[in-house]
């Protein structure tokens, strides 16, 4: 069992919040085969990626930015085979408003539509591919979602399940949960924590603040 302190925690969406797998990969299939490509080959590096950095890898012959906006839009129309995952709602539920926020990958316009569709709440702080030069694993996300919460990146939690992840939540000098959902244990071994599912973190207490910051501090446990 692992004790985290923290003010704020930072959530990756898909694989963490949602299983949206199946929508991920069979939009890279489809996108795949549009182009005469190598469909395990895109699958590799689909996961945890934003998609104008994943078309240069696999097809730099493509135009990134049309061919980009092509896969998302393909992922976007296949919302109904995005599930909710389990204990998202109300591990969520237990976290003050203003001490959560999510930063992925993804487009905004997926985010809220998987997170509207699987009935989880958007989050007042929502930092999507759009917002950010840099994917991950560069930390730019995850130090962007700590600016806009009013937190120290010192004092986040991030819960991922992909390496990209892990590695730009360890560039932001935050703490990082991994959940083994879409990945085994083994390849998330940079996280500091390991749950094989997110129903094993939970919040154990909820405590005032510190008057400098005003922030509630929240203890997790991970059930590791």
């Amino acid at each position: 069992m692992s004790r985290f302190d923290c003010e704020a925690i930072l959530f990756d969406l898909d694989g963490v919040l949602v299983d949206s797998a199946y929508a991920v990969e069979q939009a890279a299939r489809i996108w795949a085969e549009r182009h005469g490509l190598d469909a395990d080959q895109v699958l590799k590096g689909v996961h945890g990626r934003r998609a104008e950095e994943v078309v240069p890898d696999v097809a730099p012959h493509l135009d990134p930015d049309a061919e980009a906006r092509e896969l998302d839009r393909i992922e976007l129309e296949d919302v109904a085979n995005v599930r909710k995952v389990e204990g998202a709602a109300e591990l969520l539920a237990a976290l003050p408003t203003d001490s959560w926020a999510i930063a992925t990958s993804g487009t905004r316009a997926q985010a809220i539509a998987r997170l509207r569709g699987t009935g989880l709440p958007v989050p007042k702080i929502l930092v999507s591919a759009e917002d950010v030069e840099n994917g991950k694993p560069d930390p730019e996300c995850y130090l962007k979602a700590a600016e806009l919460t009013g937190v120290a990146p010192q004092k986040c939690v991030v819960v991922e399940d992909a390496l990209p992840g892990i590695l730009a939540a360890r560039s932001a000098a935050m703490v990082v949960i991994a959940v083994a959902t879409t990945h085994s244990a083994s390849e998330l071994s940079d996280a500091d924590a390991i749950a094989h599912a997110l129903i094993d973190i939970r919040v154990e207490e909820v405590r005032a603040g510190a008057k400098r910051s005003g922030k509630p501090r929240l203890l997790l446990v991970v059930e590791d």
